[in-house]
């Protein structure tokens, strides 16, 4: 729980989260950790008082940073520190009720790796009081950056309040590299890494309130600041995959030029459509192995050679993909369709499975886990 000058906020948020909330979960070790950007009004001073009452109350103090880099240093202490096994993010001002964190702690137990409370789930909402300019920013902000990160099963990427399992999600997070670490828009980048390392993502309702002392500090920069990581994320989590349609398409060319030529000269049509393809899985093995999958390369003749026959193995299906479907084309509409037939069979079917096989079978950039699932909202 991060905290700047919220010396009226923190006492009352204590008392009611560690007090009352925490003696609800009988079978999770609860703890709060304050970290103070040495607030001026005291606000360490509260926390302090109150530790002696609290013996599952923590406090580090730091200097001001931004508030991504208190949740960092939070986030960093829990697991160093207090060996925590999970970590939970909620703010002071009492925008996130304590109330709610009993379901976020049972969904966690219950199997999920990352809990998300969520405002725009059945149970969940946003403050009335807001003004609808307000509220229309909100939900059109969130809205855009699911599509941007295409994440249209998750319905709040913008919430402040979520639980993060330590073990095989946080852990594998750079967080001295998380972007924007100043600002709210570390929230995008920390949930973006999270959801991709997370097995069981579940979302469950938050009744966001409004703050009840000061006012909020999100304002237009934050915004535009949030909107500016999301695209890029959004960029660069396509990039790989705009590589390698990019060399398809080159090796659509190869594919679709040799042919013609092989069809010009007769060839019988099984003969054709196999000899093609070889030739662009020839092209395509070069050219994403030197460039998608910069990061993977694979090196040394030998490797090669191997990966090279791998490739071809694991190739084989698109090969039988087109003889089958080009061959059933050529029956159905005649060879004159071909180059027609080509371009649907390569974007529909080729494409899905080669892009499938590359990442988890020749370069291996993805590591299954496990499969992960998005559960639906809590009721």
């Amino acid at each position: 729980m991060p905290t700047f000058n919220e010396a009226e906020n923190i006492g009352p948020m204590i008392e009611e989260l560690v007090g009352k909330e925490f003696a609800k979960i009988t079978n999770a070790d609860m703890h709060l950790l304050v970290v103070d950007a040495n607030s001026p009004d005291g606000t360490a001073k509260v926390v302090q008082e109150k530790q002696r009452k609290f013996k599952r109350l923590h406090l580090l103090v730091k200097k001001k940073a931004g508030l991504g880099a208190d949740y960092i240093a939070g986030f960093k202490y829990a697991m160093s520190k207090l060996k925590a096994d999970a970590v939970m993010e909620m703010d002071a001002d009492g925008q996130h009720p304590p109330r709610f964190v009993k379901p976020m702690v049972e969904a966690y137990l219950n199997g999920a790796d990352y809990v998300i409370g969520s405002r725009y789930i059945t149970g969940g909402s946003i403050p009335k009081e807001w003004a609808f300019f307000r509220k229309f920013v909100s939900f059109t902000g969130n809205l855009f950056i699911r599509l941007v990160l295409l994440k249209p099963r998750l319905h709040d990427l913008t919430t402040g309040f979520r639980l993060t399992k330590v073990k095989g999600v946080l852990d594998q997070i750079d967080l001295d590299s998380i972007m924007e670490p100043k600002r709210f828009a570390y929230k995008v980048d920390l949930l973006y890494q999270s959801v991709k390392n997370a097995k069981n993502v579940k979302e469950v309702p938050l009744e966001f309130v409004p703050r009840t002392k000061e006012k909020s500090k999100f304002d237009t920069r934050e915004m535009i600041s949030t909107f500016k990581v999301a695209i890029i994320l959004g960029i660069k989590d396509k990039a790989k995959f705009l590589k390698f349609a990019t060399v398809g398409f080159i090796g659509y060319l190869v594919n679709a030029s040799t042919l013609l030529l092989f069809t010009k000269r007769q060839f019988p049509g099984p003969l054709a459509w196999g000899f093609s393809t070889e030739l662009a899985i020839i092209n395509n093995f070069i050219f994403n192995n030197i460039w998608t999958f910069k990061s993977e390369k694979i090196t040394g003749l030998q490797k090669l050679m191997y990966k090279f026959l791998q490739f071809n193995m694991t190739s084989a299906g698109a090969l039988v993909i087109q003889i089958v479907f080009g061959s059933l084309s050529d029956i159905l509409f005649g060879v004159a369709y071909r180059q027609l037939a080509l371009p649907f069979i390569i974007l529909f079917l080729v494409l899905p499975y080669n892009y499938f096989m590359y990442n988890m079978v020749i370069w291996k950039s993805w590591k299954l886990r496990g499969a992960k699932k998005i559960n639906n909202p809590i009721p």
